[in-house]
């Protein structure tokens, strides 16, 4: 559709150049397609067409009146704008301003006086909109990969210091385990020496395999993390996350249960969650009551956080923190919602099994 307009203007000037400036019917229709052409090329290649039509603007005066108001035909001018908007629109700003700079040249040259001005202050700011487009347009593309790049490094961020933790938890048991192994002969009387053999090997195992993921984790843990090192929180703690946050003036509702039997994988990863819920919803919509729920059976652990927006929302809640949120659930095997809940508020809602599973 779009080519068969400019195969009709192509026409119109065609019979412009015939009817007004009395040229022969060869060169009008030379002009007129040469009036057209530049738009065709200026999709894919847009410097090229500008260089085109800067040409043609030399040519389109080709007799034409030295009295007319303006030496070029209608659908020339208009074309030569939208090559130079196109232009401005898809490079950089030097190259618009060198195009722009060129583009007066014939405007002063061949248009009169009076009108030159005036069409100088058209092509400058048809320049200038295609250029602030462009700006626009790079920025938005700079902020997407500066985002983007952000949500990685924090993904990144979020796993190592998962397996930090997860070291401290795992580490934990397998001390236990060698400890229980390395003693059972001593504790218990009567064991033949086959199962102390047996003992002794599991006890050498899980030394070992301490020792590797502390090798491992040499690569992960910073010379400076030495507090990442203590005993990590877990579901018990909650409450005390609770308590700061209503000291600094967030108004929150539990419903937190007692839960003494959850692995500590899972009481961790209940403990981040509701953390980086409570910081969002002080960041994001302070003053909004935040009620915190946890429901249990012996399957999986639900949290549910709930988020009333009482007041203007400062920021979109698209940060990096739902993304170490679904890291956690995802590596236990779980599954975590974020959004608005459709009734005014943000609702966040994550799903972790009991018996929760590495994956």
């Amino acid at each position: 559709m779009l080519l068969a307009a400019l195969v009709g203007l192509a026409f119109a000037a065609n019979e412009q150049l015939e009817d007004t400036w009395s040229l022969p019917t060869a060169v009008a229709g030379i002009i007129a397609a040469g009036s057209v052409l530049p738009v065709i090329v200026a999709y894919r290649w847009p410097v090229m067409a500008w260089r085109l039509a800067f040409l043609m603007m030399f040519a389109g005066v080709i007799g034409a009146d030295p009295h007319q108001s303006w030496p070029w035909n209608s659908v020339l001018i208009v074309g030569f704008l939208l090559v130079l908007a196109r232009l401005a629109a898809t490079n950089e700003s030097m190259v618009t301003v060198w195009a722009t700079v060129l583009s007066l040249i014939p405007v002063f040259l061949f248009a009169p006086y009076a009108n030159a001005w005036g069409a100088a202050m058209l092509v400058v700011a048809v320049a200038a909109l295609g250029d602030i487009i462009s700006r626009r347009r790079r920025a938005r593309e700079l902020t997407e990969i500066t985002e983007l790049e952000q949500a990685r490094r924090a993904v990144l961020e979020e796993r190592a210091r998962i397996a930090r933790e997860m070291h401290d938890v795992v580490a934990h048991h397998m001390s236990m385990i060698a400890v229980q192994a390395e003693t059972a002969p001593y504790r218990l009387e009567g064991l033949p020496e086959q199962a102390k053999q047996e003992l002794a090997s599991i006890a050498t195992a899980a030394r070992a395999a301490l020792t590797d993921m502390r090798r491992l984790l040499g690569v992960l843990r910073a010379e400076q993390a030495e507090a990442e090192k203590e005993p990590q929180p877990g579901y018990a703690e909650i409450a005390g996350l609770v308590t700061t946050a209503r000291r600094a003036g967030l108004p929150v509702t539990t419903e937190l249960p007692e839960l003494t039997d959850l692995p500590e994988a899972v009481g961790l990863t209940a403990y981040r969650i509701v953390q980086e819920a409570l910081a969002n919803a002080a960041r994001h919509a302070p003053g909004g009551p935040v009620r915190l729920v946890a429901r249990a059976d012996r399957d999986q652990l639900e949290l549910d956080i709930r988020n009333e927006l009482t007041g203007p929302v400062r920021t979109g809640r698209t940060g990096h923190g739902l993304v170490g949120m679904r890291e956690r659930v995802t590596l236990l095997g779980g599954e975590l919602t974020a959004g608005p809940d459709g009734d005014g508020g943000y609702r966040i809602t994550a799903r972790i099994p009991r018996q929760a599973e590495a994956k």
